[in-house]
């Protein structure tokens, strides 16, 4: 569907406003599809970020500040996300043994086991199929250009 008929406007100040808001709206639809995607699971896309990040130092703990440096959403609260992840069992939190001032987070089995299966449900997950792979690496070229 072309972005005129999506918000039902049909001109643009100029072919960039249309890109910016293309890539906004765009945005938001694919937050959605995670968002619903990830229900099944009983997590919220933060809540992915936040476990994929906790994966990928594993068996390394992480200290709160580098893991909200590392987020997708910089404005989330990260506190918040670690503790409903604790609640549910899926990360822990443990004061450091040489610095009692510090919180170490890590990722417990069951987080990764959660991850494992989020893997293995990928073809259900964010429909990019559509792209072929070189229209997905030109994408992502012009993306990171434009955030460059």
């Amino acid at each position: 569907m072309s972005l005129e008929t999506e918000i039902r406007q049909e001109h643009f100040h100029s072919e960039y406003q249309k890109a910016a808001i293309n890539i906004l709206v765009t945005g938001s639809w694919l937050y959605n599809q995670n968002a619903t995607f990830l229900k099944q699971y009983d997590l919220t896309p933060e809540q992915f970020n936040v476990l994929r990040i906790l994966r990928g130092s594993h068996p390394r703990p992480m200290m709160l500040l580098d893991i909200t440096e590392r987020m997708i959403d910089k404005n989330s609260n990260c506190t918040r996300l670690v503790e409903k992840l604790r609640q549910k069992g899926l990360v822990k939190r443990e004061i450091c043994e040489t610095n009692r001032r510090q919180v170490d987070i890590s990722i417990t089995a069951k987080g990764l086991h959660v991850l494992k299966r989020i893997d293995g449900d990928q073809t259900n997950w964010i429909k990019m199929e559509k792209l072929s792979k070189a229209e997905a690496l030109q994408l992502n070229k012009i993306l990171d250009k434009l955030r460059g």
